[in-house]
């Protein structure tokens, strides 16, 4: 499976949740390959720290699409817009898009914006599922901007949008220095437990 995690709008936490979610997809038995194709190659140097500190499981990171059919085991696509020509072509080839949202206006433009790109790129053909959810959430129990966002997420017609977050915390920012996951720096850590309930949101318990 080929799974895009892509919007329209930059700091949206993309790269740290494709290394999470990458991490906890192969915790979880399965055969990961990341495809890098941000110029900033983010998730490539934090595969390079696991490498140079000997941390196991390794990751693969690889930074070209796999030629149609080819592609095995699980597939998770970093692109951003700053390559809108490897972004459409990733659009064109995936089986499945996750949308991060970061609780603004601004972003839930952006997500429109990227769902029209995904329909002029799959057109004439089967939409992908796609999912959206609230990433970096305000921590302040009382903001009223994460229920704001994930209301406005529902209004969209082609998405599902999640009621699972990941809340703006040191864990996610760390697990980039430390080359680790949050769960393997925290495995009962508050962090740990929202990556795990997004992933079996989005991937099932299997």
């Amino acid at each position: 499976m080929l799974t895009l995690y892509a919007n329209f709008k930059g700091g949206t936490g993309k790269s740290t949740l494709v290394f999470n979610m990458a991490m906890w997809r192969i915790a979880q038995g399965k055969t990961v390959t990341v495809c890098d194709l941000d110029p900033q190659r983010t998730v490539s140097d934090v595969a390079e720290i696991r490498d140079e500190d000997g941390v196991e499981p390794a990751l693969k990171v690889v930074h070209k699409l796999p030629a149609e059919g080819k592609a095995k085991g699980d597939w998770l696509i970093d692109v951003g817009t700053s390559d809108m020509k490897a972004l459409r072509a990733a659009i064109r080839m995936c089986s499945k898009i996750v949308i991060p949202v970061t609780p603004s206006q601004a972003d839930i433009w952006a997500t429109q914006h990227f769902l029209d790109i995904v329909t002029e790129e799959r057109k004439g053909g089967k939409l992908p599922p796609i999912v959206a959810f609230v990433n970096r959430a305000d921590p302040h129990p009382r903001s009223r901007e994460n229920a704001e966002s994930l209301e406005a997420l529902e209004t969209l017609k082609m998405i599902k949008a999640l009621p699972q977050k990941m809340v703006q915390r040191l864990a996610f920012r760390r697990s980039f220095s430390e080359g680790l996951a949050v769960f393997e720096q925290e495995p009962s850590g508050k962090a740990a437990q929202e990556l795990d309930e997004l992933a079996r949101a989005i991937y099932g318990s299997k």
